[in-house]
């Protein structure tokens, strides 16, 4: 053999590692969840205080969300959209609330919208409960049962 008619091969061992590199930044990329329904304008505008009862609001804007938990007479539309990044927990990104009021009558007296800015954000109590008995370390937990127990 030739030294002027052997071509070495060039092997190309970074198109993998381009690959895996566009995969995992594809993989990496923020997903957008909707819940819930909230009606559009075109809908809401229809609906008018002192005119439509429950029967035909249900009609018009569909079954709510949820309803007031003592009084079935506050229908709530909720939606919220979150964004979520790899294993990262859950930023919500917007949320909406329609709320809709219905008198003794069932008929609608007041209509109300909320956003994510009307929110308010609550802080849960982050104290926490002594417990009766001491404090072991490591040490003390992993040899702490050495030569307790007879035969």
């Amino acid at each position: 053999m030739n030294a002027t008619t052997h071509k070495p091969r060039i092997r190309p061992c970074l198109s993998p590692l381009l690959a895996l590199a566009a995969l995992t930044l594809v993989a990496c990329e923020p997903r957008l969840d909707t819940h819930g329904f909230m009606p559009n304008s075109e809908l809401v505008s229809q609906i008018q205080t002192g005119d439509q009862d429950k029967f035909e609001v249900a009609e018009v804007l569909g079954s709510p969300s949820t309803m007031a938990t003592f009084d079935d007479d506050i229908w709530y539309y909720i939606t919220q959209q979150s964004r979520i990044f790899a294993f990262f927990k859950p930023e919500i990104v917007d949320q909406q609330v329609l709320v809709v009021r219905f008198d003794e009558a069932n008929v609608v007296s007041e209509i109300n919208r909320y956003t994510i800015e009307d929110g308010l954000i609550v802080d849960p109590v982050t104290r926490e409960t002594p417990t009766a008995g001491k404090e072991l370390s490591i040490l003390q937990q992993l040899f702490g049962n050495i030569g307790r127990f007879a035969k």
